[in-house]
């Protein structure tokens, strides 16, 4: 079974930063397509950023000039750097890996998710 464990999470004031990790079980894993989504109380989880196998970076406007998605392919590690916090910005975060459908949602491997709260 392959597996992605994020972790991270916390509580920190608006304007404040955090860094995500995704891990990957296999290396393949983390080198495919991958992609960071967050979901807020009571709304629907919603794309923050995905990252192609060939390393490149799309934002949503929310984030955009605030977040930063790498790889570190030696660690089958993703990240997210989150600078400039918003209490918008609250909410559980995922990882996923490898796109297996077109669907907004279509990636085969799926983590367990880290929590975020930003205090205004």
């Amino acid at each position: 079974q392959e597996q992605l464990v994020e972790s991270g999470g916390g509580s920190v004031q608006a304007g404040g930063s955090l860094k995500l990790s995704c891990v990957a079980s296999r290396g393949s894993i983390v080198r495919c397509g991958t992609a960071w989504y967050r979901q807020a109380p009571g709304a629907e989880r919603e794309l923050v950023t995905s990252f192609s196998s060939l390393g490149t970076a799309t934002y949503s406007d929310a984030v955009q000039g605030r977040f930063t998605v790498s790889r570190d392919n030696d660690k089958n590690t993703l990240y997210l750097q989150m600078n400039s916090l918003k209490s918008d910005d609250t909410g559980v975060y995922y990882c996923a890996a490898c796109r297996q459908s077109t669907g907004y949602m279509g990636y085969a491997y799926w983590g367990q998710g880290t929590q975020v709260t930003v205090s205004s």
